[in-house]
């Protein structure tokens, strides 16, 4: 979504307004939670962290300023800065309970699967290197970035469309590099 759409939904959303803030949750929560996943590494804190971001939001829209940024950037870090505190008490409360240590699961990973993602992990980095660069960077700013086609345009100085046709591509060629490969 383009940056003028999110400040305009971030002002409605300032004036209490639901249907806005709904349409801002539909466009913006599939990166948020993204970013939160990727600083907590589990699903269940992730959404818990978007969930108390988007609460904020609400709460916090009439305070958003673009002198502090894109409404993406400034929604992302209100995540990043909510998931880091998530850890930051874990990490604190695990030290204070060291008590109820023998009592956790084994969460070791199967030596089995480890062995299985790493043969794909494997795999996956060969094809990848097989691709041209710029549709390597796309795919990555993609997928592992979690960017937009405008945002991946903007980084890479290319067109909307150049973008989409790379990742296309890039998709395509590594799909077949994986299933011959």
């Amino acid at each position: 979504m383009a940056e003028r759409s999110l400040k305009s939904l971030l002002a409605a959303v300032a004036r209490r307004d639901r249907q806005a803030f709904l349409a801002l949750y539909a466009a913006t929560s599939g990166k948020l939670f993204g970013i939160a996943i990727r600083i907590l590494k589990r699903s269940e804190m992730a959404e818990d962290v978007v969930q108390d971001a988007y609460v904020r939001v609400w709460n916090g829209a009439g305070d958003y300023s673009p002198a502090l940024g894109s409404p993406m950037s400034w929604m992302a870090t209100i995540v990043r800065n909510r998931a880091i505190d998530l850890l930051r008490k874990r990490t604190e409360s695990s030290i204070d309970d060291e008590s109820g240590l023998g009592e956790l699961p084994d969460d070791a990973p199967d030596p089995f699967a480890l062995t299985n993602q790493s043969q794909e992990l494997s795999a996956l980095l060969n094809c990848m290197g097989k691709i041209d660069d710029g549709e390597k960077r796309c795919l990555m700013l993609a997928y592992y970035y979690g960017y937009t086609h405008e945002e991946i345009a903007a980084r890479t100085k290319s067109p909307v469309g150049t973008v989409k046709s790379r990742i296309r591509r890039g998709l395509a060629k590594v799909r077949e590099c994986l299933d011959h490969g």
